[in-house]
C-alpha cells in the first residue's frame, strides 16, 4: 500500500497551494494599480519641483554679491611661531584652516628673521639685501651716515614697491593698519588720509583695530571699501621676548589673537560679506628661548684683538661689524677673531661664525646691499652677545634674528577665501612668495619682486 507523507511547508497533504479565489485576486490587482500610479505621478511632480529649485551648497551659501571687486585682508600677528596654534584652542584659526590652505609645516621667513625685513618682504616680495630693509635699527647707510630707525618714514630707506603702493598705482583703495613700512609715502600712496592709513599707536586695544577694519566696509560708496587691508598685531612677539616660547603668557597671547580673527570673521558674516573676502594671515617669524649661560662676550676677544663698541651695528643674533680703524681692515679682524675662536679660550665661541660679508652663506641672500657692514657674525639657535657682561640686558626671555633654516623661525601662512581651495596643504615657502599671490587675488600686474606663481599656482582654485 502507498506510503503518503507530508511535506513540512505545506497545510494542503502535500499539494500545490490553491489558487485565491476571483473576487480576492481582482482586488488585489487594483490596489497595485493604483500604488504604482501615485509613485508615478509623486515622481514627475517631483522632478519638476527639483528641476527648478536652485542648487545647494553645503558649505558655503549661495548669496548675491555685495561687494563689486576681489578683496584681500592680510593679518600679521608678530612672532606667531609655527606651532604656536597647538598651544592652546584656536577655534577660529583652525576654521580658517579647514575652509581655506596653509602651509602645512610652517611658513619660511627671510633672513635676519627679524620683525621689519620680514614685514617689508612679505609686503614687497624681495628680499632685505634688495628692499633695504636689512635689520630691525641701528644698521647704517654708508653713503651719509644715517642710522636707520624704526620710526623712519623717509622713503630713501624704504626701497622696492610694497603691495599697498602696487594697489594704488591701479586704481585700487588700501588700508594699513599700522603694518611696519605703510606710512612711508611712496609713488601714488602717500598715506595723507588718517582713515586708510593709520599711525602706530600701540595703545590702541586689539579689538578698536578689527572694528576699524570692519568699519570701512560700511562705507555706502561702494568705491570707498577697500581692496586690500593690511593689519598689524604686536603680539605674540612682545610676550615672547619677555618670557620665551613656552610661558602661559604666550598662550594667553594666541588666545587673544584667535579671538580677533573670530571677531574679523562674525563681522564680515554678519555684513555677509564673509564668503567674497579673502583673508590671508601670517606671522613674519618664530621664536626661541635664550639665557645669561648662553652668551658671547666680544671682550673675550681683547687677547687676539680689541672690538669697539662704536664699530658693532647690531650684537645678536646676527652681529654686524662696521670698523672705523684705518689701520686693520676687515679681512684683519675676521682673521683675528676666528683665531679667538678656534683657540677654545672664548667663552660660548663654538657657537659663532664670523664671516666677511662677500663669505656669508650665499643661501641667506644676505650680502647684496651696502647697508649691510662688511663683517658678519651668526650666532647658532638660542645663543646671544654681549660686549662684556655689565652690558646684559636680561638673564632668560626669548628671540628671533637666527638662521631662517631653524624650524623655530618659522611662522604660519594660512588663506581662505572664494578663490582659495579648500583643504589644500602646501610645503614650507619663502614669505616673497605672497606679494604674487596677492596680486593675483586681486588681479593686479605685479611689480618687479624675488617671487614666483608658486603660491598661486599651488592654492587658486581653476579658472572654470
Amino acid at each position: 500500500m502507498p506510503h503518503s507523507s507530508t511535506p513540512l511547508l505545506s497545510s494542503n497533504g502535500g499539494r500545490l497551494p490553491q489558487s485565491p479565489p476571483k473576487t480576492l485576486f481582482t482586488k488585489l490587482l487594483f490596489t497595485i494599480l493604483l500604488l504604482t500610479a501615485a509613485v508615478a505621478i509623486s515622481a514627475a511632480a517631483a522632478a519638476v519641483i527639483f528641476s527648478t529649485a536652485p542648487s545647494i551648497n553645503l558649505r558655503r551659501k549661495s548669496v548675491a554679491k555685495k561687494l563689486n571687486k576681489p578683496v584681500v585682508i592680510l593679518i600679521s600677528a608678530d612672532g606667531f611661531r609655527f606651532g604656536y596654534q597647538f598651544k592652546t584652542p584656536t577655534p577660529n584659526i583652525q576654521r580658517l584652516i579647514l575652509e581655506g590652505s596653509e602651509a602645512e609645516l610652517g611658513l619660511i621667513p627671510v633672513f635676519p628673521t627679524k620683525t621689519f625685513p620680514n614685514h617689508y618682504s612679505i609686503a614687497t616680495g624681495l628680499y632685505p639685501a634688495r628692499h633695504g630693509i636689512v635689520g630691525d635699527d641701528g644698521f647704517t647707510d654708508p653713503a651719509t651716515g644715517d642710522k636707520f630707525k624704526k620710526d623712519t618714514v623717509d622713503p630713501k630707506w624704504w626701497l622696492g614697491e610694497p603691495i599697498w603702493e602696487t594697489a594704488a598705482k591701479n586704481g585700487l583703495k588700501a588700508l594699513t593698519y599700522y603694518w611696519p613700512g605703510s606710512e612711508v609715502p611712496k609713488g601714488k600712496w602717500t598715506c595723507s588720509d588718517d582713515d586708510y592709513c593709520k599711525k602706530f599707536a600701540k595703545a590702541e586695544k586689539f579689538d578698536k583695530r578689527v572694528e576699524g577694519v570692519l568699519k570701512s566696509f560700511d562705507n555706502s560708496n561702494k568705491a570707498d571699501v577697500p581692496s586690500l587691508v593690511a593689519l598689524y598685531f604686536e603680539d605674540p612677539d612682545s610676550q615672547g621676548h619677555k618670557v620665551g616660547p613656552d610661558d602661559r603668557n604666550i598662550t594667553a597671547a594666541i588666545s587673544l589673537i584667535d579671538q580677533m580673527v573670530g571677531k574679523l570673521i562674525e563681522g564680515l558674516k554678519d555684513r555677509e560679506i564673509l564668503d567674497e573676502v579673502n583673508i590671508i594671515l601670517v606671522g613674519d617669524h618664530g621664536m626661541v628661548s635664550n639665557c645669561v649661560e648662553k652668551t658671547v662676550f666680544l671682550d673675550d676677544f681683547s687677547e687676539w684683538i680689541e672690538i669697539n663698541s662704536d664699530w658693532v651695528e647690531t650684537y645678536f643674533p646676527v652681529l654686524g661689524i662696521r670698523p672705523k680703524s684705518t689701520k686693520l681692515t676687515p679681512k684683519n679682524i675676521v682673521e683675528q677673531m676666528n683665531k679667538a675662536i678656534n683657540s677654545g679660550k672664548v667663552k660660548n665661541g663654538e657657537y659663532l661664525k664670523v664671516y666677511l660679508k662677500e663669505d656669508f652663506p650665499a643661501r641667506l641672500k644676505y650680502s647684496g646691499s651696502d647697508r649691510i657692514p662688511p663683517i658678519v657674525g651668526l650666532l647658532d639657535e638660542g645663543y646671544k652677545l654681549e660686549k662684556n657682561n655689565k652690558t646684559m640686558r636680561h638673564l632668560c626671555g626669548g628671540d628671533h634674528g637666527y638662521d631662517n633654516e631653524l624650524f623655530s623661525m618659522r611662522s604660519i601662512f594660512i588663506a581662505r577665501g572664494p578663490e582659495i581651495k579648500e583643504k589644500e596643504k602646501v610645503e614650507s615657502f619663502v614669505n616673497v612668495e605672497i606679494y604674487n599671490f596677492i596680486t593675483k587675488l586681486l588681479k593686479i600686474p605685479a611689480a618687479e619682486n624675488d617671487g614666483t606663481a608658486f603660491l598661486a599656482d599651488r592654492v587658486l582654485k581653476r579658472s572654470r
